[in-house]
């Protein structure tokens, strides 16, 4: 029998979930999102811009955000869009249409703003002028925002694949591979880099370092190995960013672990239970989850230690947290964005966006945050912790 090709097992793994909800809800109200109840605010928190980029296709589920480099921030749409904004004023500074359905990006990086598309398509531009710097195209549907070195473009695609393209010229350079099981869920995480090493995550649950270089293999562990009687039970999806911070390296897996792995053996440093598919923030000590059932944790770095946990938003679909002067921000399913005390997790402020959800991981520039929804609208947000 022909396996089903990504965009295929995407789309199922969609509709066996929303069965699985389904099945295992005693009621709609057990799965309502969390009522907001009214609170003092401890933070000052102002919306001082938005802007448009347009072209969002919601029910895609496309792996579209934001990118930052300097005073600039980089958003792209479904319809082709890719602009630049200025990161203090909101104002655009320069606007290009690629004619190309973009799924996944930007990112940015040495100069370039690169952008995936739904066929393969891989589009670099001057990140100054937006201007086409080259275009190339692998067989498989980008779900995941390109990572841009000095050298090299690297990207995991839907096909279990990751891949090293040439920042010059866009020419493949090399690609390395893990197994992707019968069922997956959509989307593809965004790999970390070293001077020397790509790491990245699989939808089996597997992390790889590879040489930047060759892509030769350095190491490879499994960070939450599938259990279960189903192929649903079984899924354990690292479809958000891998973080590498020092000699660490930080993954969360959906229905599994997250774990701080050692740069240099690839041990397992720590491990604890924890299912997401958004994804993870790190500051200083700790790193921030925001988990698939609406929970938000923090978590020592270094010990794997429990800090705090938030049940207040369960169900909101939260999107990946952002660390902002002392806060933790996540936007949920109707783009209000939950801010907490990044010490003790108690909501410090809650500001309204544009009404859409948001999927994709904010970036933030000093005491701004910016979310992007899914339907490519951009919201600043500037942030402000009450003095202790």
């Amino acid at each position: 029998m022909k396996p089903f090709p990504a965009f295929a097992r995407s789309a199922l793994v969609l509709a066996g979930l929303a069965l699985l909800a389904a099945c295992n809800s005693s009621s709609k109200k057990a799965d309502a999102p969390a009522k907001l109840e009214d609170f003092k605010p401890t933070a000052q928190v102002q919306k001082i811009w938005s802007a448009s980029v347009g072209g969002g296709e919601p029910k895609l589920r496309l792996g579209l955000g934001v990118a930052l480099e300097g005073e600039r921030v980089f958003a792209a749409g479904y319809n082709g869009n890719v602009a630049a904004y200025d990161v203090k004023s909101g104002r655009r500074l320069w606007e290009v249409d690629t004619r190309l359905p973009i799924t996944g990006g930007p990112g940015v990086g040495s100069g370039l703003v690169v952008a995936g598309a739904r066929f393969g398509d891989l589009v670099a531009l001057d990140a100054a002028t937006g201007k086409r710097k080259w275009q190339s195209r692998i067989n498989s549907e980008i779900l995941s925002a390109p990572l841009v070195t000095a050298q090299h473009v690297l990207l995991r695609t839907v096909d279990g694949r990751v891949s090293s393209f040439s920042a010059a010229d866009g020419k493949l350079e090399w690609s390395a591979e893990q197994q992707v099981p019968r069922l997956s869920l959509r989307g593809a995480g965004v790999p970390a880099v070293t001077p020397e090493a790509v790491i990245a995550g699989f939808d089996n649950g597997r992390i790889m370092a590879l040489q930047q270089r060759n892509g030769d293999t350095i190491w490879e562990v499994t960070v939450a190995p599938p259990s279960g009687r189903s192929e649903l039970d079984r899924l354990v999806d690292i479809d958000s960013a891998v973080k590498a911070v020092g000699t660490d390296i930080y993954a969360v897996t959906f229905q599994g672990k997250v774990a701080r792995i050692d740069l240099e053996t690839g041990q397992v440093q720590w491990s604890r239970d924890m299912s997401s598919y958004s994804g993870l923030a790190l500051d200083d000590d700790g790193l921030y989850v925001t988990s698939s059932q609406g929970s938000v944790v923090k978590i020592g770095r270094r010990t794997g230690v429990e800090m705090w946990k938030v049940d207040s938003l369960l169900n909101r679909r939260l999107s990946p947290p952002g660390v902002v002067g002392g806060l933790v921000a996540a936007a949920d399913l109707k783009g209000i964005v939950h801010f907490l005390d990044a010490a003790t997790g108690t909501l410090a402020a809650r500001v309204k966006t544009s009404g859409d959800r948001v999927t994709a991981a904010p970036v933030v520039s000093g005491d701004t945050i910016i979310f992007m929804d899914t339907k490519g609208t951009l919201s600043a947000l500037r942030a402000t912790a009450a003095a202790k």
